[in-house]
């Protein structure tokens, strides 16, 4: 059984994308973190071993794993994109008090993009949806 992070080496190879270090030290982060990082926060952790790299370098190392697929593009309001490895059917709830973004699962709501097709004439190519509330530290923080 091959790994994630394997599987997204064959990717990028069928693709014409040269796996330099740093960008494989990006994409190894990125696989390897449930955090759904900023460009920085990943720069950040990054920083001391590529300390010629520049957060530019990384955000558009992510836009190239964007392109193939790889990776997806969290943005919410004003914030900064945060960026996500999984590309599977998913959901997120998000903490309205310290931001954290916690993946969920849930059967695809395949009859919410039908109705808003049919109600609309829209052609819908998909949706997001996000739960927002306390994560349980900041729910005990403020219950305390």
């Amino acid at each position: 059984m091959t790994s994630r992070f394997e599987q997204a080496l064959d990717k990028l190879k069928t693709t014409g994308v040269r796996m330099t270090p740093q960008r494989h030290a990006i994409l190894a982060y990125l696989l390897d973190t449930m955090t759904h990082p900023t460009a920085d926060d990943i720069y950040r952790a990054l920083e001391d071993r590529f300390p010629s790299m520049s957060v530019a370098t990384v955000y558009n190392n992510l836009k190239v794993f964007i392109e193939a697929g790889l990776v997806r593009e969290l943005t919410y309001g004003d914030d900064s994109s945060r960026f996500d490895s999984d590309m599977s059917e998913h959901y997120h709830a998000i903490c309205d008090h310290c931001g954290k973004i916690v993946d969920f699962d849930h059967p695809p709501l395949h009859a919410l993009e039908l109705a808003a097709a049919s109600q609309t004439g829209f052609r819908v190519k998909g949706h997001r949806l996000e739960v927002y509330g306390l994560c349980p530290e900041c729910a005990s923080a403020v219950t305390h």
